[in-house]
């Protein structure tokens, strides 16, 4: 059998994780437990300030290359299976070592870090406090310039699935490359999907990723808040009713309550792993990689939604977006592979 191969599409944000706390937050001025975009000053002030925080017992930060889709990639090639990113970053040392660790991590990097650009590689500093709770801030740089020029149809020939990364939605240009990478996936005979991503990001953009979910997606993750967002109804029922209307494949996320998988009128719960968290971080980019390995490969539903719960439990368990053991043994010992 030919292994599957997912291809992605998204931010390429370098990870600054650094370990703080309250106080810590509360001086930098840093709203905690969202996701913030800042502008370019203000990221270089913050990566300076958590270069010199170094408090009693304190981890150092660590550099990861992420972005939501970017680390549902990696989770994916973990299992097993070919993956490939497309994104954009600059010429610059932070781009550079990206597409290097990407590369070396087995997703291929498709794009070449881009020569003579004024704006930087992005990048988001994560302040993790005690209690597991991330707080974001998120300087988009280069990658938010990703259009249907970073788009080649030919890089999809063989590509069975392609995972989308709604906040890039927050351009024209973004969204004329989600359109021509969904055709090239359909061409190419592949299944094209999409994370709703923020319910902000939803509110600001309905129309378009209402169309989008009704047209050109097979799949689509969303949680309760973006669901609702995206369907204008205080009832999660209410809104999966309209989005299985709208789209084949529909799943939904409750944070520490069973996931919902709807797919051609089956509709099954997925039970959530309870684990105490150590850093939330990439908890829903894994749960989207548990969930397109299984759906990849054939799995049914159900078993494609526990993969996926599984795999959103081992990355919170850490500090980091991406697994630290190998979930092929989890999936055996629970008998799903």
């Amino acid at each position: 059998m030919t292994t599957p191969y997912v291809i992605g599409i998204g931010n390429a944000v370098m990870d600054v994780i650094a370990p703080t706390d309250e106080a810590r937050l509360q001086a930098l001025g840093v709203q905690k437990g969202i996701m913030q975009l800042i502008e370019r000053e203000r990221s270089e002030y913050l990566m300076a300030a958590q270069a010199d925080d170094h408090g009693p017992g304190r981890a150092q930060s660590r550099l990861v290359p992420g972005g939501s889709v970017a680390n549902t990639l990696a989770g994916i090639g973990m299992l097993g299976l070919k993956t490939a990113f497309i994104g954009r970053v600059a010429d610059d040392p932070l781009g550079l070592s990206y597409a290097e660790q990407t590369e070396g991590a087995g997703t291929v990097f498709v794009n070449p870090p881009v020569a003579g650009e004024q704006l930087p590689t992005s990048r988001s500093i994560i302040f993790v406090t005690p209690d597991g709770e991330r707080s974001m801030n998120t300087y988009l740089g280069i990658s938010a310039e990703l259009g249907p020029d970073d788009v080649n149809p030919a890089v999809f020939q063989g590509a069975g699935w392609l995972f989308l990364e709604g906040y890039l939605f927050d351009k024209p240009k973004g969204k004329e490359a989600f359109l021509k990478a969904a055709d090239a996936c359909h061409a190419a005979g592949g299944r094209a999907g999409i994370a709703l991503s923020d319910p902000f990001c939803v509110d600001r953009h309905r129309e378009d990723f209402r169309r989008l979910v009704a047209g050109p997606m097979d799949y689509v993750i969303g949680n309760q808040q973006e669901w609702t967002a995206l369907y204008q109804t205080d009832t999660l029922d209410e809104a999966l009713s309209q989005a299985v209307a709208d789209c084949g494949t529909v799943i939904c996320t409750r944070s520490g309550q069973d996931a919902i998988l709807i797919r051609d009128g089956e509709r099954i719960s997925a039970p959530v792993n309870p684990v105490v968290p150590v850093d939330a971080t990439g908890a829903g980019d894994q749960f989207a990689a548990g969930l397109i390995y299984g759906l990849a490969t054939g799995a049914p539903l159900e078993v494609a939604g526990r993969m996926a719960c599984m795999a959103a439990a081992e990355v919170i368990g850490h500090v980091g977006p991406r697994p630290e053991r190998d979930l092929r043994t989890d999936f055996r010992a629970a008998r799903l592979i």
